[in-house]
């Protein structure tokens, strides 16, 4: 990231062939079609190099900034044009399909498919909110239009969500 950000070209061109699959399928889960997905991501990679100097890795593994990066790209794309993120219940079934670990997996001592299970668990407007947010980093304000409730609502849904599923998974 130090050489992309001192505008280095061919470090460019090598992180961009090492990463840009990874970040088309995090911008093609969000965007609706493959051509908002490919706004997107260009969009994320001008981002990238125009901001590069602003990564910090004491922050975050530099795939996971571009990832970021990426995310919001894809958000601030589909905000912008007609197309729209799925309906909340075809989100939180891709969501569930190609977010969480494998059900024969296991994630910090816990199985992919008691997460799921306690995902399912929740009702569907809130199991929303907590995959949007944490899957798709939807802030607490674009939570709060998508589902037209007040942000400290939203806040207080996201709050008891969580706490239900450490409860579920056993306070893990």
């Amino acid at each position: 990231m130090r050489e992309v950000a001192s505008r280095d070209e061919a470090a460019f061109k090598g992180l961009y062939d090492r990463t840009s699959a990874k970040l088309f399928a995090v911008v093609r889960r969000i965007a609706v079609s493959e051509a908002a997905a490919e706004e997107a991501l260009q969009e994320a990679w001008v981002r990238i190099w125009n901001h590069a100097d602003r990564f910090d890795p004491s922050v975050a593994s530099p795939m996971t900034w571009m990832t970021t990066i990426a995310r919001h790209a894809a958000i601030d794309a589909i905000r912008k044009g007609p197309e729209r993120v799925s309906k909340t219940a075809v989100v939180i079934d891709e969501a569930l399909a190609d977010t969480l670990p494998a059900p024969g997996t296991a994630t910090d001592g816990m199985t992919g498919a008691e997460l799921r299970r306690c995902l399912e668990g929740l009702e569907p407007d809130r199991r929303g909110m907590v995959l949007l947010a944490y899957s798709y980093g939807y802030s607490r304000e674009e939570l709060s239009r998508r589902f037209d409730k007040p942000v400290a609502t939203v806040k207080t849904i996201l709050r008891r969500s969580l706490i239900a599923l450490k409860e579920c998974l056993g306070g893990r």
